[in-house]
């Protein structure tokens, strides 16, 4: 499964051969409680089909409707603002207080799509640059991502390729729903099993497959802020070397799964090693929320879950939100 801006830029790509004009729209900024963040990409095409998303509804349903009747420019790009109004923000489905802008650019007949899309598949990341004025793009390779969008007014930057990146022990059943919803999520996915017989079955696709030993496939991936890693294999020889490299990475997620009991003893395990007590307390044993889930797919449901609670942020914020309610109840 493709996330939303590869879709977007897979239909922007493959509409380069249709006789329809094509404009590329981009949330560039927000104001207020706003449904899609500035990046946010709808591919548009003439005869009023569309990929991607600005707003979830309405806003779409406007620009479709200025598709259709001929009143998007075909010749240069055009600043839009929805929601300035308390009306239009009643009209166009907006939350209360809710604006954004938009920047639309023709994107018909462009040569650029296509090479962006071939960087992507290269794993790599792209700064694509949109001079408002001339319309002409620039595509650069950068080494890290940093800010995701720019926008002066003028000048329209926008970041390509993996945001996200999964590592995944084991690839076994609930490895692969994982690493298929994963990938809709925006995470670029990698599974490691150094078990022949398991890869054999492997049939995900999207999701790179290596054979590396755990640990070996920690440190070659270079793991920085925006990894998670998730040992899947239920044997503990294999989970327990990616971990004991994992915890002292710069992950911002790592689990495990396992029973409450069985990660009880995996703890005492990993404190026998080079590992502090706050690194050891990283590990999310057993892994994901607690939703019930027993099936393959409901576990990796509550897998992702948790990565989406921890990569936003909430997961500390209620920490500290039951911390200040203890620290009350306690006075």
């Amino acid at each position: 499964m493709d996330s939303v801006d590869l879709s977007v830029l897979k239909a922007l790509e493959a509409w380069q051969h249709e006789a329809h004009p094509v404009w590329l729209v981009t949330v560039v900024e927000t104001f207020g409680s706003s449904p899609r963040p500035p990046g946010a990409m709808l591919v548009l095409r003439a005869d009023g089909h569309a990929v991607g998303s600005v707003s979830g509804g309405c806003i779409e349903d406007d620009l479709v409707r200025r598709a259709q009747s001929g009143e998007l420019l075909a010749d240069r790009a055009e600043k839009v603002v929805y929601g300035v109004t308390a009306e239009e923000a009643r009209r166009f489905g907006l939350p209360c207080g809710g604006t954004l802008r938009l920047v639309i650019e023709p994107a018909h007949g462009v040569k650029w799509a296509g090479e962006l899309l071939e960087r992507i598949r290269e794993h790599r990341i792209v700064r694509r640059r949109l001079n408002l004025a001339t319309l002409q793009v620039t595509l650069e390779d950068v080494g890290s991502r940093d800010i995701d969008i720019a926008y002066d007014g003028d000048m329209l930057a926008t970041l390509h390729g993996p945001r996200w990146r999964l590592l995944i022990i084991g690839a076994g059943q609930t490895s692969a729903y994982l690493a298929q919803m994963a990938q809709a999520l925006d995470f670029e996915v990698t599974v490691c099993d150094p078990r022949e017989e398991m890869r054999a079955t492997w049939n995900v696709s999207g999701a790179r497959l290596i054979a590396d030993m755990p640990d070996d496939a920690v440190l070659a991936l270079d793991v920085d802020a925006r990894t998670a890693i998730v040992a899947l294999t239920h044997d503990p020889k294999l989970d327990d070397m990616a971990l004991l490299e994992a915890l002292k990475s710069r992950a911002f997620y790592i689990g495990a799964l396992g029973s409450k009991a069985n990660n009880a003893k995996r703890r005492e395990r990993l404190a026998m090693f080079d590992l502090a007590p706050e690194e050891i307390a990283r590990l999310h044993g057993p892994v994901g929320l607690s939703i019930g889930s027993r099936t393959p797919p409901e576990i990796a449901v509550a897998i992702l879950a948790q990565l989406i609670q921890v990569r936003s942020g909430r997961q500390q914020k209620q920490a500290q939100d039951q911390t200040q309610q203890g620290t009350a109840c306690a006075v």
